[in-house]
């Protein structure tokens, strides 16, 4: 049961029976009230809208073992665009969907070193975002809205990213920056959400009533889908598992703690991890975490002792840290995320796998299923490009759909 008010709910089942839709299109009324379990007659009006909106489409219709055919719905991939921006802590990623969240184009900017002034950002984004809508070929007045996700603790109400540790960002109004460059709406939140949302919809977390994503890049966290949808806290600030204590007075961490998990899996603690096991190992390439990461996931593959000791040794850790949370929530599956996950791959996996059994009581650990995302995609630009969708279905009814927005300002 979902509380809040008639608005609220309303536009939840709405969210909801889209995102049926995406992940299975074409389907029938009667599919949709059955996989939502809502009744048919809220079904069949909350879609009478939805094409009203120009979202789906009547496609055909389908034998009902005997009794009428049943008339079938498909997302029109046309009627809207979506952006999803990934900032992170050492590039700018965006990608830009259609309706049916299929990837039409994507651009990168990187962020040297020290790059990482509010202003600085900001300008990143802005400029990738015209480049991709560039690269689409898209109409502005097509573009839904951009949704955001920024490493750290948001305030995705206010729009303000309100505690980044890694770049000692406080209370930064970083939709408020984003608005003199770019033309609204735009939706903030943070990468654990992000791909806790892409899993759900698209990935290994599809189906499943209780899963953990564990975002592995320079900061780590774990994106929680509890009950079949995302769960937030009552501050938007569950998941930050990356600054709980792994090691009692262990390496110090940006959030000013020590022993933080961050500090052993995240890529600048495995760049450490490589430097305590093998110094002088050529796969160290000091003051670049991404050339680092790429050589130990090309050196592991290749069977590299260095690179397998240090894998091995950062998957213990990992492990541990993992079990805790199978031990806490006792999910069905947990995913390893994000671009240090995706670069180290099956050899990570293999090892996590190993150190999760040690670590965590037997009962739940063999209730859980531990894989490698499989989405093709960026994970956070993917799920911050639902962010934006959440958010247009939302305004339907109060401002009408927010289809008149350009991309970026000239």
């Amino acid at each position: 049961m979902r509380h809040g008010t008639s608005r609220d709910i309303r536009t939840a089942n709405r969210y909801e029976v889209l995102r049926r839709i995406i992940a299975r299109s074409p389907t029938s009324r009667q599919e949709l009230a059955a996989a939502t379990g809502l009744s048919l007659p809220t079904v069949a009006t909350l879609v009478g809208e939805l094409i009203g909106l120009g979202m789906l489409n009547e496609v055909g219709f389908e034998d009902s073992a005997g009794g009428r055919p049943r008339g079938l719905v498909a997302v029109d991939a046309s009627g809207g665009a979506l952006i999803g921006v990934d900032i992170a802590e050492t590039y700018v990623r965006v990608e830009l969907f259609d309706l049916a969240l299929n990837a039409l184009a994507r651009a990168d900017e990187d962020m040297r070193p020290g790059e990482n002034r509010p202003e600085q950002v900001v300008a990143h984004v802005a400029a990738a975002v015209t480049s991709v809508a560039a690269r689409a070929g898209v109409a502005g007045a097509r573009v839904l809205g951009t949704g955001v996700s920024v490493p750290g603790q948001v305030d995705r109400v206010r729009g303000v990213c309100e505690y980044a540790a890694n770049w000692d960002w406080h209370d930064v109004p970083l939709l408020d920056l984003l608005a003199e460059h770019l033309s609204p709406p735009l939706y903030l939140d943070n990468p654990l959400r992000a791909c806790a949302v892409a899993e759900l919809w698209f990935g290994a977390a599809r189906g499943r009533g209780d899963a953990v994503v564990v975002n592995l890049g320079t900061g780590v966290g774990a994106g929680l889908a509890l009950g079949g949808g995302v769960h937030r806290g009552v501050s938007n600030s569950a998941g930050e598992w990356g600054h709980t204590t792994l090691v009692l007075d262990g390496r110090p961490c940006h959030c000013g703690g020590h022993g933080c998990v961050e500090t052993y899996v995240g890529a600048p603690g495995i760049m450490r991890n490589l430097q305590e096991l093998s110094p002088r190992s050529p796969l160290l390439h000091p003051g670049d975490q991404t050339a680092t990461i790429d050589a130990l996931g090309r050196g592991a593959a290749d069977g590299d002792p260095d690179a397998l000791k240090v894998v091995r040794e950062t998957a213990r850790y990992l492990g541990a840290g993992i079990a805790d949370l199978v031990n806490l929530l006792n999910p069905e599956v947990v995913v390893l995320s994000s671009w240090v996950a995706a670069t180290l791959g099956e050899p990570l996996l293999h090892e996590v796998r190993e150190a999760v059994g040690r670590y965590a009581l037997g009962r739940p650990f063999a209730a859980t299923e531990i894989v490698l995302s499989p989405i093709p995609t960026d994970p956070v630009c993917l799920g911050a490009a639902t962010f934006a969708l959440e958010g247009a279905l939302r305004s339907v009814g109060r401002r009408g759909p927010t289809t008149g927005t350009a991309p970026a300002r000239t």
